[in-house]
């Protein structure tokens, strides 16, 4: 077989003319098909981004409720200073106890009680 033979049974296998009709659903489909990914990426990165806005939103929240949780701890601390606590007990009439007395189980008293003074740093002096 000679290769003016090869050449024209090739020639009939291949179509004559270029088609487009053949190629168009195809191109349509590619176009579409990276249309709908570029798409999807745009609301993919959107969502990203919004969910970004919110955690720094919410990181900065979360910052301004760690200072005030700390500031009130702090005042809470400075009522509880034992300084404080007699100035307060002071202002409202209570006196030192001295020394305690413990009751037994069986009813007896351990230790001698005594009356509240008025005022204990005028019985030292």
């Amino acid at each position: 077989m000679s290769a003016q033979q090869r050449l024209s049974r090739l020639a009939r296998l291949v179509p004559a003319g270029t088609s487009t009709a053949a190629r168009t659903p195809f191109v349509l489909l590619v176009v579409l098909i990276l249309g709908a990914g570029l798409l999807g990426l745009l609301l993919l990165n959107a969502a990203v981004n919004q969910g970004s806005f919110r955690l720094s939103k919410l990181e900065r929240q979360t910052d301004e409720l760690t200072d005030e949780q700390q500031s009130l701890q702090q005042e809470v601390d400075s009522y509880s200073a034992p300084g404080a606590l007699e100035r307060r007990a002071r202002d409202q009439g209570l006196v030192p106890g001295g020394t305690p007395a413990f009751l037994a189980p069986d009813g007896t008293v351990k230790g001698n009680p005594q009356p509240a003074t008025r005022d204990p740093q005028q019985e030292e002096r």
